[in-house]
């Protein structure tokens, strides 16, 4: 049995208690680190609290040679644990999938994403929201114009843009960093963004939210990670107050 378990938005009291049986009967534990964190915890508290061993696994373990996960979901009662929700990412959906052709039973514990998260934390209307994009670090010349083009045709259609932002081992990319990586494409392609919705720390005690011109957030400092960006089409009225009022606008 393999259950795909989210953890939420930020540190360990963030699931649910479902999750939380399902994980202190489990015999193997697993835990993916690399399409998000929690960053109000850390794995020896997470380990702790679970009264279980845990296993990180690199992206490579679960995209590419996944064995050890489905061997130990084969014989026993495994769990695969990740930040968010367990199936916003496709990685993880693709994982389920080699599961069920080995015809190992799977099931799903969902936990609070940024991807509803966000409606909250800003006041934007969810069904306003189109596809979403990331930005990456650019690495030597390579440097994709990927969240531009998804952005340019969300506005072309009046949709509001969830903007998720790079996580290396020792580095978080910052809303700062994101403009200034935006604005560089945009001003390549002769293009503008208006504004921004820079968000840090979704679901903490202490969460950030600024709305602003790109010079604006590329000065701001919004704390701690993790951070991610929202470039919002034309505002209803509703959604214009509620940014005045909770992100400064």
């Amino acid at each position: 049995m393999l259950t795909f378990i989210g953890l939420g938005l930020y540190d360990a009291t963030d699931l649910s208690v479902k999750a939380l049986e399902c994980i202190r009967s489990a015999r193997h534990v697993f835990l993916e680190q690399y399409t998000s964190r929690l960053m109000g915890t850390s794995v020896a508290e997470l380990e702790s609290l679970y009264d279980r061993k845990i296993t990180l696994v690199r992206r490579e373990e679960v995209e590419v040679d996944p064995e050890k996960i489905l061997t130990c979901a084969a014989a026993n009662e495994t769990v695969f644990l990740t930040a968010g929700d367990a199936m916003v990412s496709t990685t993880h959906a693709d994982l389920r999938i080699r599961a069920a052709d080995r015809g190992i039973q799977t099931s799903i514990i969902h936990g609070s994403s940024i991807a509803t998260a966000v409606c909250g934390v800003t006041g934007l209307q969810n069904y306003r929201f189109g596809k979403s994009c990331s930005v990456p670090f650019p690495e030597g010349k390579w440097f994709p114009k990927t969240p531009l083009m998804v952005i340019r045709e969300n506005l072309s259609r009046d949709l509001h843009t969830l903007v998720y932002l790079d996580i290396k081992p020792d580095r978080f990319m910052t809303a700062g960093e994101a403009v200034s990586l935006l604005e560089d494409m945009a001003e390549q392609e002769e293009t503008g963004i208006s504004l921004y919705i820079g968000i840090a720390r979704a679901g903490s005690r202490t969460p950030a939210v600024l709305a602003g011109s790109p010079a604006v957030l590329r000065r701001a400092d919004l704390g701690g990670a993790l951070h991610v960006l929202v470039v919002p089409a034309a505002l209803h009225i509703v959604e214009r107050e509620y940014l005045e009022r909770f992100a400064g606008l």
